[in-house]
């Protein structure tokens, strides 16, 4: 009771600003926090992470394809990122006889590399303010759609500008709700190629049970290589491109860290809400996260018993289930979070001393009461519409009734309805070859959700089916065997001769006639109106509200909510206690692989070659001083989803290891920083050595490397 007292007591007292260690901050802003940083340990300046005239870190960090990091660690293109950001690239190159998510993949040639179609990276070239000429023209008096209107047409006019005559890209984005904009000119390379990757046992060793957790034992990295045309620009893939050198590569430490030194974190995050409301985050962490928890609840229980029935349906069920499985787990932790520190509390005593500040000041005096009234009527809406997503679509079967009911609506239009239905007819193929396996797992999925939000009150439309949970179940499985989306035979004759006036036996097809009536309940226009007003509502409130806490607490230092632009977070290797009478040490090692090995569970099979290596102890040059084989390490850096794969620095900006994760304790962190809890998980970058090097063989990779001993 006495902690969470102290906490209230400073959340009256303090600002909405970065605590100790808590913060994502903008790499050309970096020298307003360069004397913290240094005095936490770094020995480096601002200008060798960002400097806009010289090579410097940001050049050898990028953001791989769009959501997640990457960093070079060689003057030919080599990047590392983790093994989770590879893992479809690694998957959809794999067969049963070419199992590269099973086995791994290293390839000991350049020629042996594989080309990722689809796949980016991208580099920030350079990044300015242009917050004056976004706004030009705009005052207090602009409506809201006017605003959005010139600021799109301003941005148009900026960023082509800005690229003009160049092969670059530019973007702009806003920080602090609007109150801020700026501009990132990008490199952005389209020929990437799959390197490298530990097997699924080393590289997602845990699995689901280990994610988020502390402590880790997972090798999660992959290794990618960008090349480019001969002129050493961008290009799309050719046999003829060649190896990228960049601008500047990581320099690699092998002395590891100890509890206590300074590291920080270079990436990409993707998204914080830092400054919102008490309403938004009781919205987000108390009544939607255990809807979305409960659902995929049902949705992992059938996907993980399928999975443990044959090689090949885990290999079809892996991808799916390790994207349901991390929200599903993030927001466990997100709500216990933000209830063990009262954190719908903390924002209500920080809004009460905004609106003392606030009384005096017509400008801001109404804001937080409009911001009540706008999430009063926005919240139910957004309640619904997380069971439409996380029930009504959890099921392959409406996800296809959904892409049915669109060829529906080109009434009169045959060529478009042949197009449609040509392309409907070339993904039947692949959806069927082995539906005969997964449709009793698709048809529990899809009667469980539905059923589990009828039960909530959520889908009052089947109450006309029949009285009872038994009626509504059997009205659910005959909608699902009835339906000619799971019937092969019955769906190719049909594509195979449509024509749009064959609409309404789309729409007269049991799956489809329930997601359209789901979806005109769900989605009404009048709630649809309420929740964009009110959308655009708080949105211009917050612009204000952030803007007078701004104004309240001049002299501080605020850190805009991340939005996938490249940041810097810097904090300390650290342990922490999860819960009373408990510690964790900051580090693990290969031990805990080995304490952890089950054979009769696929998350903690250990490779026999990585068992002879521990039982030798031929770790190589990679041991630390201990003699032990370090794996995973925890520090005190603000991370969130993006910030995966991102490189791990050292007080000398060197390469230390690779973020993968966040502590479950602290994934409130998006929300609300705890700096008693809340640990980024980062692979020592060592292990990752020695799995490339003793375990693959793979040793010409590590020849490509700066390193230090």
């Amino acid at each position: 009771m006495k902690k969470i007292t102290l906490t209230l007591l400073f959340a009256l007292v303090l600002p909405v600003v970065a605590l100790a260690d808590e913060g994502m901050w903008i790499p050309m802003l970096l020298g307003r926090n360069e004397a913290a940083m240094q005095k936490a340990g770094m020995r480096i300046t601002a200008k060798d992470i960002y400097d806009i005239n010289n090579a410097c870190l940001k050049d050898a960090v990028i953001l791989f394809n769009q959501g997640c990091t990457g960093e070079f660690v060689s003057d030919q293109g080599l990047f590392l990122t983790n093994h989770h950001c590879g893992y479809y690239y690694i998957t959809s190159n794999s067969t049963v006889e070419h199992d590269y998510l099973t086995h791994g993949f290293w390839a000991m040639s350049r020629e042996q590399e594989i080309p990722c179609k689809g796949l980016t990276a991208t580099r920030l070239v350079r990044m300015e303010d242009v917050t004056r000429q976004v706004l030009q023209g705009i005052d207090d008096n602009t409506s809201e759609q006017d605003r959005e209107r010139i600021i799109k047409q301003h941005i148009a006019v900026i960023t082509g500008d800005a690229v003009e005559g160049t092969h670059y890209k530019a973007v702009i984005k806003p920080f602090y709700y609007g109150n801020q904009y700026f501009m990132y000119v990008n490199e952005v390379f389209t020929d990437v190629r799959l390197v490298g990757a530990p097997p699924s046992n080393i590289g997602k060793f845990g699995g689901d049970t280990d994610n988020w957790m502390w402590p880790r034992h997972t090798g999660d990295f992959s290794m990618f290589r960008v090349y480019v045309g001969k002129d050493g620009k961008p290009a799309d893939y050719s046999k003829h491109n060649v190896p990228y050198k960049p601008l500047k590569h990581l320099t690699i430490s092998l002395k590891g860290v100890d509890e206590g030194d300074f590291t920080f974190v270079f990436g990409y995050p993707g998204t914080t809400q830092r400054y919102v409301p008490h309403q938004q985050m009781e919205l987000q962490a108390l009544q939607e996260n255990p809807i979305r928890i409960a659902l995929r609840d049902i949705r992992l229980n059938h996907y993980k018993a399928a999975m443990e029935q044959s090689p090949a349906q885990r290999l079809k069920y892996a991808s799916k289930v390790a994207s349901i499985a991390n929200g599903w787990k993030k927001w466990q932790g997100e709500t216990l979070g933000i209830q063990r520190l009262n954190g719908v509390d903390q924002k209500k005593a920080q809004e009460k001393t905004f609106q003392q500040w606030a009384d005096n000041r017509p400008e801001y005096r109404k804001v937080l009461a409009d911001l009540d009234e706008n999430y009063r009527a926005l919240s139910p809406i957004e309640l619904k519409w997380v069971y439409f997503s996380e029930a009504v679509m959890a099921s392959d079967i409406m996800a296809r009734a959904r892409r049915f009911n669109q060829m529906a609506q080109n009434i009169g239009d045959d060529i478009k309805a042949r197009e449609d239905a040509e392309k409907f007819l070339a993904d039947n193929e692949k959806f069927f070859a082995d539906f005969d396996l997964h449709s009793p797992v698709d048809r529990a999925i899809f009667v469980e959700t539905f059923l589990y939000m009828w039960q909530q009150g959520y889908a009052p439309y089947l109450d006309a089916k029949g009285k009872g949970e038994a009626a509504i179940r059997k009205h659910l499985e005959g909608v699902y065997d009835k339906s000619m989306l799971t019937n092969p035979k019955e769906m190719d004759k049909f594509l195979k001769g449509y024509k749009a006036k064959d609409y309404e036996k789309i729409v007269k097809d049991p799956a489809v006639d329930l997601f359209i009536v789901a979806h005109a309940y769900t989605y009404r226009p009048e709630d649809e109106f309420t929740f964009d007003l009110c959308r655009r509502n708080i949105g211009k409130l917050m612009r204000t509200y952030v803007r007078g806490m701004m104004q309240q607490y001049p002299d501080s230092n605020f850190f805009p909510d991340a939005n996938l632009t490249l940041r810097v977070a810097y904090g300390h290797v650290q342990g922490f206690r999860p819960k009373d009478a408990v510690y964790y040490t900051p580090y693990s090692t290969l031990d805990g692989i080995m304490e952890k090995e089950n054979p009769d569970i696929y998350d903690y099979v250990v490779e026999p070659r990585l068992k002879e290596l521990y039982n030798t102890k031929d770790y190589g040059r990679y041991a630390n001083l201990r003699g032990e084989m370090p794996v995973a390490f925890i520090a005190t850096n603000h991370t969130t989803g993006g910030n995966s794969g991102s490189p791990v620095l050292n007080a000398d900006g060197q390469l230390v290891g690779i973020n993968f994760d966040r502590c479950w304790e602290g994934t409130m962190s998006d929300l609300l920083f705890d700096p008693a809890y809340c640990r980024n998980i980062s692979l020592d970058i060592r292990y990752c050595l020695f799995i490339i090097d003793k375990f693959a063989g793979a040793r010409h990779l590590v020849d490509e490397m700066t390193i230090v001993e």
